[in-house]
């Protein structure tokens, strides 16, 4: 039998559960990692819980993240999102930093509310964390005592708007060190984009597409061993394509080469490239060619 998750609704929960005083504010809380130490740590516990979490810590500090384990090291930071599965390791190798958690109900009828899914680094796995330098560390540490001052504070009609604004800062900040990430990786990146043209090769070599229909992005992802977000961010800073757009390519790239190579009719084609449906292979073909499959393998003929 599985073990049992348990959930976290609130931040008054959640202080409960690491032993911490009762929270000033009930959708928001900043926790200071060195406040954990000593407290009991139970090994394999599965947590789920219903707000957003943003982790720096620096020291040794385990964790399972999904499937995949997590040692933390210097100046590392993690996102994680509502509903999403840890589990504690018991790790008690000493370590500092902080830890922000809110509930989706601080955002609400905020902007920031509204674009949270264009911070795709909640969705990616923790051995895709954000490694940062000093001065990177050092931007985030001042939003967070902002937002610490601020969290010390009596609620009054101005905590809103200032703890999301500055949420909203630190996610830019992140996103903007998420996109160094990427380029200071990018012989690796290089090699990642290979990987990823190697395994639709195969995909469709294997014949996977006449059973599975066309590769997803999930499945590739799972080939090179990366989230399905990260690897999309990762290909679109290198080839200008997210990760769905660079299968299209591929397949409409595939398609053109049976077009002019064999005289099959266009449904055969689709069928054979994967599509249940030929008019989807048709209306997906257009939009990357301006031509329907038919009018490209007329064009060329003549």
């Amino acid at each position: 039998m599985a073990q049992d998750i348990i959930r976290i609704e609130s931040i008054s929960q959640l202080h409960q559960a690491l032993g911490l005083p009762k929270p000033q504010h009930p959708l928001i809380s900043v926790i200071d990692v060195a406040a954990l130490q000593g407290k009991n740590k139970p090994v394999g516990v599965r947590y789920t819980n219903d707000f957003y979490m943003i982790s720096k810590k620096d020291g040794g500090c385990g964790m399972l993240y999904g499937r995949n384990y997590y040692d933390f090291e210097e100046g590392v930071l993690l996102f994680t999102a509502p509903n999403q599965v840890i589990t504690s390791t018991g790790n008690t190798v000493q370590s500092t930093g902080w830890m922000l958690f809110f509930h989706p109900d601080l955002l609400r009828g905020s902007n920031l509310g509204q674009s949270m899914s264009r911070y795709t680094f909640f969705s990616y796995d923790v051995h895709e964390a954000l490694h940062m330098s000093e001065k990177e560390e050092q931007i985030l540490d001042d939003i967070i005592q902002k937002i610490e001052y601020e969290y010390h504070q009596n609620i009054d009609s101005h905590s809103q708007s200032l703890f999301v604004s500055s949420i909203e800062l630190l996610l830019n900040y992140s996103m903007r060190f998420y996109e160094r990430q990427f380029h200071t990786r990018a012989r690796h990146n290089e090699d990642m984009v290979t990987k990823v043209e190697s395994s639709l090769q195969t995909y469709y070599t294997q014949g996977l597409q006449l059973k599975s229909g066309t590769p997803s992005v999930g499945y590739i992802a799972d080939q090179v061993n990366l989230s399905p977000n990260y690897l999309s961010d990762l290909l679109k800073k290198e080839t200008g394509r997210n990760a769905k757009e660079h299968i299209n390519h591929f397949v409409v790239e595939q398609a053109k080469t049976l077009l002019l190579t064999r005289s099959d009719n266009v449904s055969s084609i689709a069928y054979d490239l994967g599509f249940n449906y030929p008019h989807y292979f048709s209306r997906m073909f257009k939009q990357q060619t301006g031509m329907t499959p038919q009018q490209y393998r007329e064009t060329d003929l003549n």
